[in-house]
């Protein structure tokens, strides 16, 4: 007969305690840097970019890319105010799970709304979500058009979309604003990991 080992069934308190513990050590030095802004702000590129300069001083980071995410986890939504809530709300939880283990997470998303990227910061904690948007005029945005997007739009082939025919509502009380139409990446890039050093987060 087999005998149960008495420290492989802990009280479930004990186990809640120990989770909310290692939680608490993993969340001291992670943080969801959140980038918004219309499509062809530069929100991928910067946070590409954070990557590699985190990267080249011996640090990780994960990115979450709008675009990716619609491949896979999020590929059964649409562009309506109702599933970009849903697009939002998933990549928050994903978000938690990463800062939660330890890992400075970079999410590059338009998030158009106000109370979406909300629900995110108080999702993630205040003191563990950095948001930045990513300012840039429209017709910049337009001039790079890069995937094309804002043509098919003016066509009437991209319904919903962002800057078009749906609002983008700027942020209210963003951590950094980053004019993404006048400053390089390199400039961007240094504000931005003035930021995080700022943040006490790493000492670059």
């Amino acid at each position: 007969m087999t005998i149960a080992r008495a420290d492989f069934a802990l009280p479930l308190f004990m186990s809640e305690i120990a989770e909310q513990a290692s939680v608490q050590r993993s969340r001291r030095n992670s943080m969801l840097v959140w980038f918004t802004g219309l499509s062809g702000a530069g929100k991928t590129t910067l946070s590409r970019a954070i990557e590699a300069k985190l990267y080249q001083r011996g640090k990780q980071a994960v990115v979450l890319d709008g675009d990716v995410i619609r491949q896979g986890l999020c590929r059964d939504l649409g562009f309506t105010e109702e599933n970009r809530a849903e697009n939002i709300r998933r990549v928050g939880e994903v978000s938690k799970l990463l800062v939660n283990a330890g890992v400075l997470t970079l999410a590059a998303f338009i998030s158009p709304f106000e109370k979406n990227r909300s629900f995110v910061r108080n999702l993630i904690g205040t003191n563990h979500f950095l948001e930045i948007y990513c300012k840039c005029p429209l017709e910049i945005c337009e001039s790079r058009d890069v995937k094309g997007l804002y043509k098919k739009a003016r066509a009437g082939e991209a319904p919903n979309f962002v800057g078009i025919d749906e609002r983008y509502e700027e942020p209210k009380n963003p951590e950094l604003i980053i004019d993404t139409g006048s400053l390089t990446v390199e400039e961007s890039t240094l504000r931005i990991m003035s930021l995080l050093e700022e943040k006490g987060l790493y000492t670059f």
